[in-house]
């Protein structure tokens, strides 16, 4: 597997997670109302930063230790307590579905798996 086989992996993945997040949104604001599909909206937008986080660890994993990377290592140690912190927040204030937000959080993973599937249809061998 050549870099621009990722590459092209990880900018298909990140236009899937669009894709996903917004019609999900749109979906669970439309049959639920609105309080769902902004907790939807919000689950993906944690998706998607800890998906840019894992990506951006993956990055600078190898390289000189420099600044940038001691901050995404802390933010890699930190994510699940800040990602909980943030959902505890949005649920109890906002008032927002704890279960859109749950189901905004598996964007990303659902996005892996829509690449898996196009990588399995349309695969270049």
């Amino acid at each position: 597997m050549t870099p621009d086989f990722y590459q092209g992996a990880l900018k298909r993945i990140s236009w899937f997670l669009l894709v996903l997040g917004a019609a999900g949104t749109i979906f669970a604001g439309v049959r639920f109302g609105l309080r769902s599909g902004a907790g939807f909206l919000a689950g993906a937008l944690i998706s998607w930063f800890s998906l840019h986080n894992f990506r951006e660890v993956a990055d600078s994993l190898g390289g000189p230790v420099n600044r940038r990377r001691a901050i995404y290592a802390i933010i890699f140690v930190l994510r699940y307590g800040l990602i909980g912190g943030v959902v505890y927040v949005i649920v109890k204030y906002l008032e927002v579905s704890l279960m859109a937000v749950l189901a905004g959080l598996l964007v990303s993973a659902a996005a892996v798996v829509t690449e898996i599937l196009y990588e399995l249809i349309y695969a270049r061998t």
